[in-house]
């Protein structure tokens, strides 16, 4: 097979597997309100179970869940059935996976949570099975062909059966009114974490601050420019920000004057610059850095006077870019 072949043997199966997605999505209807209404009013955790590849994506939609402030757990059905049942409490809802809505160990499964009162919600290739009938809220979904060319190994079922369920924690998470802040809460390890939890204040600059007054003159800026990585705030003493001058700025004056040294800083700053808060998380600094071109910014306090400067290198080097 050649290089080209192999090419379009991939494409096809992205092709089927967005086709599969699209037409899932057409089929989302008031089953799928009303199964994030269940997992929502539960008073306890959603169990999530299924066998073979719809197990492994049942794992995935359990740690997605979890993840997005929803706890959520996976159970074998085998297992379930044989001792782990134990795991289950009447104020918890299920989430149970099939392709068929038939498969023989789920089933045994599907009646024991029935009997314990739990709401079920089905994600299965046909609403009409067993499965489709006996749940709370049934959704479909069904693929026309899976990706492999014999129509057999689950491709783009366990898609559309894994996009359902990221829908449903999204849904769910959104409908909770989950934060930014709750979601960095559950992942405080890596740098995920440190870009989430990582505040300005913890990066910034606050000792030997390169603050001049609005009196100084260029000359006087021209090595706190140099030593301060290119930023000089400027202050009326008393810690409110008047402006600042930049490396930029002295470039700019260098080419216009034939007399840079002698200008007034008042006279070539930036009245209004952007800033950033000591308690505000800092991806967000990063963010408005990268939008207008910034490498520092001053900081200020709750009282709007300047506590310090953040400089993109330092936020580089906290992992929070």
């Amino acid at each position: 097979m050649t290089e080209v072949e192999l090419v379009a043997r991939g494409v096809r199966v992205m092709r089927l597997e967005r086709v599969a997605i699209a037409a899932v999505e057409s089929r989302l209807d008031a089953s799928f309100a009303s199964a994030v209404l269940l997992i929502a009013n539960s008073r306890g955790r959603v169990i999530v179970a299924g066998v073979g590849k719809s197990g492994l994506i049942g794992r995935k939609i359990a740690a997605t869940l979890t993840s997005t402030g929803t706890p959520a757990t996976f159970l074998h059905p085998v297992e379930g059935v044989h001792g782990d049942l134990g795991i289950v409490g009447p104020n918890d809802v299920a989430i149970l996976l099939s392709k068929s809505g038939e498969t023989a160990e789920l089933l045994p499964l599907l009646q024991e949570l029935k009997r314990l009162g739990v709401g079920v919600i089905a994600i299965t290739g046909d609403v009409r099975s067993t499965l489709g009938r006996a749940a709370d809220a049934a959704l479909d979904a069904g693929v026309a062909e899976e990706a492999c060319p014999h129509d057999l190994a689950p491709t783009t079922s366990t898609t559309a059966a894994l996009a359902i369920g990221d829908a449903l924690a999204v849904a769910l998470l959104e409908h909770k009114g989950f934060r930014r802040e709750d979601f960095a809460r559950l992942h405080p390890g890596g740098s995920l974490g440190k870009k989430l939890l990582t505040t300005v204040a913890e990066v910034m600059e606050d000792e030997q601050l390169p603050v001049l007054p609005v009196t100084a003159t260029m000359r006087e800026a021209i090595v706190p420019l140099a030593e301060r990585r290119g930023l000089v705030v400027l202050s009326t003493g008393d810690g409110v920000v008047s402006g600042v001058v930049t490396a930029g700025d002295l470039a700019r004056l260098l080419e216009r004057s034939a007399e840079p040294f002698a200008a007034s800083v008042a006279d070539v700053m930036t009245t209004t610059p952007r800033t950033a808060r000591a308690d505000e998380l800092a991806s967000g600094v990063v963010y408005r850095m990268e939008r207008f071109g910034i490498m520092a910014m001053p900081v200020l306090g709750a009282d709007d006077r300047l506590v310090g400067v953040v400089h993109l290198h330092d936020l580089l080097r906290a992992g929070v870019v």
